[in-house]
């Protein structure tokens, strides 16, 4: 019996050991990065970003993105931007004619609303209308892009000083910033014509228009044709007129009356 006692010590320290060995096997886990944070430890830098990637603010008023062409027609996207968040999405321009008619009117909805729940651009395609939704992202971002611009801008400008944006305080501007501060992008009524409702945008700077371009035209048919021919035209004027006094185009009639009305709207809503 005296010789098995070696025997015995040696089973219960090699038992001793696999049992420590397990404990601390089973503290490791403690140690993994989804422990430490489910323990209030850091937050991994993924989950730490924010919405839109943190990205630059978004400047408050109205931003129109480009024109994207699809295969059925331009699509342009105007955004509404208050207290840095897009309150209000708006295809201004949409696939028209047969049936695009009917796709568009269900689908552009559609995009309206999910642009202002997304707050951005990764928005899903509408079925149905898979070229629109294309079209409808592109000049979405595009939107977005020059908002952003805006904001990068104006930011140096707008801050610890009330309110250089505003037109009345000319006197107000210190250096840096204080000319774009007062550079504005005015949109004006939409003018019923008898071929289609025209749309006008300008941007002022300095009090002179700097820009001006027909966010809305007749399409169409014809109206394809003289529209791309006529809308030019009285872009450059309005900028060499600075004012809406210009020239109808010739074969361009009730377009050019419509372009001169919303015109003198967005004119009025800058201040003259």
């Amino acid at each position: 019996m005296r010789k098995s006692h070696p025997v015995r010590r040696v089973v219960l320290a090699t038992a001793a050991t696999v049992s420590g060995i397990v404990l601390l096997l089973s503290l490791k886990p403690a140690s993994d990065p989804g422990s430490a944070a489910a323990a209030g430890g850091a937050v991994p830098p993924a989950a730490a970003r924010s919405p839109q990637g943190g990205a630059q603010a978004i400047a408050d008023g109205t931003a129109t993105g480009d024109a994207a062409r699809t295969r059925y027609g331009a699509v342009q996207v105007r955004l509404t931007v208050s207290g840095g968040k897009i309150t209000k999405a708006e295809a201004v321009r949409a696939p028209k004619g047969g049936r695009s008619d009917r796709i568009t009117s269900d689908a552009v909805p559609r995009l309206n609303r999910a642009a202002v729940s997304a707050q951005g651009a990764e928005i899903d395609a509408v079925s149905g209308a898979t070229y629109t939704s294309a079209g409808y992202r592109q000049s979405l971002q595009s939107a977005l892009d020059k908002a952003r611009a805006a904001g990068s801008s104006g930011s140096p400008g707008s801050s610890g000083s009330p309110g250089p944006s505003q037109p009345a305080g000319p006197g107000q501007g210190s250096g840096d910033g204080a000319g774009e501060a007062r550079a504005r992008t005015v949109t004006g009524d939409v003018a019923q014509t008898q071929y289609g409702p025209v749309q006008v945008r300008v941007t002022v700077s300095g009090g002179r228009i700097t820009g001006a371009e027909a966010v809305r035209a007749p399409g169409g048919g014809r109206s394809d044709r003289i529209t791309s021919d006529a809308v030019p035209k009285p872009n450059r004027a309005a900028v060499a007129a600075g004012s809406a006094e210009i020239d109808a185009v010739s074969g361009a009639t009730y377009t050019s009356a419509g372009y001169r009305q919303s015109l003198q709207s967005a004119l009025d809503r800058a201040g003259g």
